[in-house]
Parts: C-alpha cells; sequence; structure tokens
C-alpha cells in the first residue's frame, strides 16, 4: 500500500471528512532536501470535517499530526495540510 493510500484511509477512519484530498507532491521537490527516488516523501492534504468545526488551524494540525504520527515518523519528510471545520 502507498502512503498517500495509508493518508487517506487514516484520515477518513479518524476525522469522516466531507473532503479529502491527499496529493503527493514529491517530484516537485526532486533534488530538494528529503526527497528519495521513489517520491512518498512530501504530501499536501485538503481536508473539511465537522470534526474541525470551532478549532485553532493549529489545534487542527496536531490532530491531523497525532494521526498520522507514524507515517511521520516513517520517511515523510514535508506535509502541506489545508484544513477547515465543515
Amino acid at each position: 500500500m502507498t502512503k498517500d493510500t495509508i493518508i487517506y484511509s487514516k484520515l477518513m477512519a479518524e476525522f469522516s471528512p466531507i473532503l479529502l484530498e491527499v496529493i503527493d507532491e514529491s517530484e516537485q521537490h526532486r533534488g530538494h532536501a528529503g526527497w528519495r527516488e521513489g517520491g512518498d516523501t512530501h504530501f499536501r492534504i485538503k481536508i473539511v470535517s465537522t470534526e474541525f468545526s470551532g478549532k485553532t488551524r493549529v489545534a487542527m494540525h496536531r490532530m491531523i499530526n497525532e494521526c498520522l504520527a507514524e507515517e511521520l515518523a516513517g520517511g515523510i519528510h514535508a506535509l502541506a495540510i489545508e484544513a477547515r471545520g465543515a
């Protein structure tokens, strides 16, 4: 299973989002810090969930980072997050 699929599955299970996009942007970072052959290093997440309603941006990012702690510790170099409540 690819990292983007794992990220998608975990976020769906944790937050039941109304909108979720997981975009592998690794190729755009070829030659930069953290890039590896084969990708799976740089991701962008766009997520909208009622779980985030009333939360600050920092709180939403912490919730997502906690959900993806294993993946972040296992080789993801960069994670761009666009999150909002529904």
